[in-house]
């Protein structure tokens, strides 16, 4: 945070934050709202909602939605985090995939017909015809900044591209990098095996007071494993015309989840079975999420941009530029979730539920009522308290 405002010379800092599920395919730790608090609380001034059927997507679709609304709040800069660190890297690729994109579609098409996954069919591309470029596109985070960059040119965002090199740990690394540095994935393992404490020296001091919180108010963290019995319940009444339905079903994939599905004890040992060389972890586990919410490729066929920003906190900064900017903006600005009405956001709603459903009652009720009354919080720094 701290170095994308240095290098944007940003006044505000502006979130867009996955909902209760995200990219790779899990479902979120902790609520929207706990996580609201805790950017807040880390310096951003605006926090907004990326919807659910960007934030459950591949790279492409996920960037799409985030510039979108980005673009619609008039900022003035895009700042990623990425192994490279170096954004005349990504520019410099782009050019060379505008200036061979045939060459490049049909290679895609080339290597996909291998068997091989589809990201790892584009990254092998991209490095067939940009050779003298030194991009490490088979990095998760370089990949979702190449489509960051794409998505600001073919939206025709007047953003600036910038990038922050991240330190030490990998996206997927399991074990911490340094004392003080850690993956997103090395964290989750450390809570899923119940040791908050171990990640203090990672996470600022407020982040590991609100993990402490939630998980002394509703007893467990979010993860798949708590999932699996109600993934298992959804695949075993369905049939495989039903499941073919579904976001993200293709290429008969839903024959190989329902033979699967039968013998498996765990969530790990559904995923274990299911993953080949062509269908990775992170796929899967979208497609386990649409299952979750039956959320059908019908539904998102034409989804291309956020038709709404939600708004789900805000810094007094933010709330300030808000106040300048409200007239100007390109969406409509979501403050009360009972009073909008639009198919992406009863889709948001679906996932909630869903979210919450592992929670025991009262609190799984309480939860999925603050989502449709609770307005965007508001943090005061001086005092650090919210109204």
């Amino acid at each position: 945070m701290q170095q994308a405002k240095a290098r944007s010379g940003a006044d505000i800092a502006i979130a867009v934050m996955s909902g209760p599920f995200l990219q790779r395919g899990e479902p979120a730790l902790i609520s929207r709202w706990r996580r609201t608090k805790m950017a807040l609380e880390g310096g951003v001034d605006l926090v907004v909602e990326l919807p659910y059927a960007f934030a459950a997507q591949k790279a492409e679709t996920f960037a799409a939605g985030a510039v979108s609304i980005l673009d619609a709040l008039h900022v003035d800069a895009l700042c990623f985090g990425s192994e490279s660190g170096d954004i005349t890297q990504f520019t410099a690729i782009l050019a060379h995939r505008r200036a061979n994109q045939a060459q490049y579609e049909a290679h895609v098409r080339s290597l996909v017909r291998t068997g091989i996954s589809y990201p790892k069919a584009q990254a092998q591309a991209l490095q067939a015809i940009a050779k003298d470029t030194t991009l490490d596109v088979s990095q998760p985070n370089n990949i979702l900044g190449l489509h960051y960059l794409q998505a600001l040119q073919s939206q025709g965002s007047q953003a600036a591209p910038l990038t922050v090199r991240r330190l030490a740990a990998g996206y997927h690394d399991q074990t911490f990098a340094t004392d003080t540095i850690a993956s997103a994935t090395s964290i989750r393992k450390q809570l899923a095996n119940g040791d908050i404490s171990a990640i203090g020296n990672v996470v600022p001091a407020s982040t590991l007071h609100h993990l402490h919180e939630y998980y002394h108010t509703y007893g467990t963290f979010h993860d798949w494993e708590r999932y699996f019995p109600l993934l298992k319940y959804k695949l075993l009444t369905m049939t495989a015309a039903q499941l073919a339905s579904i976001y993200e079903a293709e290429e008969g994939l839903e024959h190989r989840v329902l033979d699967c599905i039968r013998g498996a004890v765990s969530f790990t040992d559904l995923m274990e079975q299911l993953k080949t060389k062509r269908y990775t972890w992170t796929r899967l586990q979208r497609l386990c999420v649409h299952i979750l919410t039956h959320t059908t490729k019908e539904q998102l066929k034409d989804v291309q941009s956020s038709p709404y920003i939600r708004l789900l906190g805000m810094s007094r900064q933010g709330q300030s530029y808000l106040s300048m900017h409200k007239k100007k903006l390109k969406l409509p600005l979501v403050t009360h979730a009972k009073a909008y009405r639009h198919p992406l956001f009863e889709l948001d709603h679906k996932a909630s539920a869903v979210y919450y459903s592992i929670l025991p009652e009262p609190l799984r009720s309480l939860m999925l009522k603050q989502d449709f009354v609770q307005h965007p919080l508001r943090y005061d720094e001086t005092p650090k308290a919210y109204s």
